[in-house]
């Protein structure tokens, strides 16, 4: 009974930090016991799993609208997660520039505003991820995306129990987190991907583990450190490569 109440209350963490779905937490739920957070990751691809089903169903509304339904489909499942991954790359683009400018790379990406490179990578990324959502749409691949972002939500497990991050919250999740809670997560949602899109999602995660430490490894040796902000960044470009991977594939 414990478990499970550590687990709802984990996934009411997540819904509430890395969505705007309106989730109430009481002052008396205890959100640093270590189950809690351990839970908090677990959720992850199943926070994917619930906006991707969420903007899949507000397609099938919007699908005699063609083109123009995709795009308020593609732009909510933005707006679903609050653009978060999206601000994360203005705030590592900018940490990238300033530590090549010979400037405080940590100061920087803690900094609330954010300079034109950041601005305008963020905007380039977002054009992209937009017009590859809208063409999975239009060509029916919705399973595809639903595996898509849930695929890239798992990777952040992995990310965070590989690497070491200048985040104390990070850093805490990462304490939290065991190698058999992230082997058993993994095998049931690629179970879940193989189920939705066959054999491909094997394909795909197995991209999208290369993607995942290939940019880890790019943010931390050009910023200097990895935190939550190279997560997000990671995870949203992770997402336009996957699109790009499996149009190329098919």
């Amino acid at each position: 009974m414990k478990n499970l109440s550590s687990f709802i209350l984990g996934l009411k963490f997540a819904l509430s930090y890395f969505t705007i779905i309106p989730i109430k937490i009481k002052d008396s739920e205890d959100l640093s016991q270590k189950e809690v957070l351990s839970s908090t990751l677990i959720s992850l691809p199943l926070i994917g799993l619930i906006l991707g089903f969420i903007t899949i169903s507000l397609y099938g509304v919007l699908e005699h609208l063609s083109w123009f339904g995709a795009i308020i489909c593609a732009v909510s499942y933005m707006i679903l997660y609050g653009f978060i991954h999206t601000e994360a790359i203005m705030d590592v683009v900018d940490a990238i520039y300033a530590k090549h400018s010979g400037k405080d790379a940590y100061a920087v990406i803690k900094d609330p505003t954010v300079g034109a490179m950041g601005v305008l990578f963020a905007f380039a990324f977002m054009i992209l991820k937009l017009a590859g959502i809208v063409y999975l749409f239009i060509n029916d691949y919705l399973f595809e995306f639903l595996s898509i972002v849930i695929i890239s939500r798992l990777m952040i497990l992995i990310m965070i129990k590989k690497f070491t991050f200048k985040s104390s919250f990070v850093n805490a999740l990462k304490e939290s987190l065991s190698s058999r809670i992230v082997f058993f997560t993994l095998v049931i949602f690629t179970v879940l991907n193989i189920y939705l899109i066959d054999e491909i999602a094997i394909a795909l995660s197995i991209l999208a583990l290369m993607f995942t430490i290939f940019l880890s490894k790019f943010i931390e040796k050009n910023v200097g450190f990895l935190n939550g902000d190279a997560i997000g960044t990671t995870l949203e470009v992770n997402e336009i490569l996957l699109i790009i991977s499996f149009l190329l594939l098919v």
